[in-house]
């Protein structure tokens, strides 16, 4: 039979508790009687008391999961991402918690369940296609969470930007440029949709970041005359740089090329300049703008907005692990900026 702590606990002659105390509460016993019990346990092949009971009976699990819309080596291989989780994962070493990463299912009934499965005491909602859904789920463990959303509700505990705002900031730019026909570019702007698409109106977009991202670039460019109709919308299957350059080289070579491509982020926008660089002649003439700023877009030249990724994370798990006492003082709106580089240039074309 599998050695019991309280079998150690006869064969050293102490309580159950002492025993349990020389595992999680060393400073309670003196060296000598640890190292006593350790040592009968090492003996007997007790390999320590269950983590899992252990947790259940101290009412926490010791990890936060991180809740994201995609494959888990997104995680591992999205610039942002990494970014977003190094700030977490030094706010949770703070704390002496550990992570979750948990990757959520496309449809909402898979989503509500690995969130209702999740062994964690709180959750970090960095990117959701079903957020409301998720977020009631959330709620129904009675759990705390802290949300990136574009959206938060009244008196949720919230880190972001204000995604339309610093969109509209980069288009404002291209638009000042002289720039009328250009090209948007997003991932996954309609569900299993890629390349160029006709959409109806930018609230048919479900993703709410994309949609977001993509109504800023619209406002501006309604500014200076271009309804949405002008637009050409352009999706693409993954936010990576391959899905870019292929969303890119989907344009039909019928229609006249855009002036400017506008990505939503600089994965896909690195993507759009490989494409344009491959084609060559004119198509280098065509202005390209991303989102984020990662390490890559300052070598690349790309003219993007700039929002703290490593801020945006830590901040967030602060906020879990240490919630204000105004609730109040429960929402962080960031700042961002517009960083403009040689990727974007005044419209050669009318």
């Amino acid at each position: 039979m599998k050695p019991t702590l309280r079998a150690v606990a006869e064969a050293v002659g102490v309580s159950r508790s002492t025993v349990s105390n020389a595992y999680s509460r060393p400073d309670q016993l003196s060296a000598d009687l640890r190292r006593r019990i350790l040592d009968t346990a090492r003996e007997m092949g007790y390999p320590g008391p269950d983590p899992t009971a252990r947790s259940l009976r101290r009412g926490f699990v010791g990890a936060i999961g991180v809740l994201f819309t995609s494959q888990l080596s997104y995680a591992f291989t999205d610039p942002f991402a990494l970014r977003f989780l190094t700030g977490v994962a030094e706010a949770a070493q703070r704390h002496g918690s550990s992570l979750l990463l948990v990757p959520l299912p496309t449809d909402p009934a898979g989503a509500r369940t690995a969130v209702e499965n999740a062994a964690v005491d709180g959750f970090c909602v960095y990117c959701a296609g079903d957020e409301e859904g998720i977020i009631d789920t959330i709620r129904g463990r009675g759990m705390p969470f802290v949300t990136t959303s574009s959206r938060p509700r009244a008196g949720d505990r919230w880190v972001g930007i204000d995604e339309r705002a610093a969109a509209r900031s980069v288009a404002e730019h291209l638009a000042g440029l002289g720039h009328r026909r250009v090209a948007l570019l997003g991932h996954d702007v309609l569900p299993d949709a890629v390349g160029r698409l006709r959409v109806a109106d930018v609230a048919d977009v479900p993703h709410p970041t994309t949609r977001d991202r993509l109504a800023g670039f619209a406002d501006a460019f309604a500014t200076v005359g271009v309804g949405w109709p002008e637009l050409t919308i352009l999706s693409a299957a993954d936010n990576d740089r391959a899905a870019g350059a292929a969303a890119v080289r989907a344009l039909d070579a019928r229609h006249e090329p855009p002036t400017a491509v506008l990505a939503c982020s600089d994965v896909l926008a690195l993507g759009a300049l490989d494409a344009l660089a491959a084609a060559g002649g004119a198509d280098r003439t065509i202005s390209v703008t991303g989102f984020d700023d990662i390490a890559e877009a300052a070598a690349a030249g790309l003219t993007t907005v700039r929002q703290p990724g490593e801020e945006k994370g830590r901040s967030a798990a602060e906020l879990l692990f240490d919630p204000p006492a105004d609730a109040s003082a429960g929402q962080i709106l960031l700042p961002t900026t517009l960083i403009v580089r040689t990727s974007s240039g005044p419209a050669l074309r009318s």
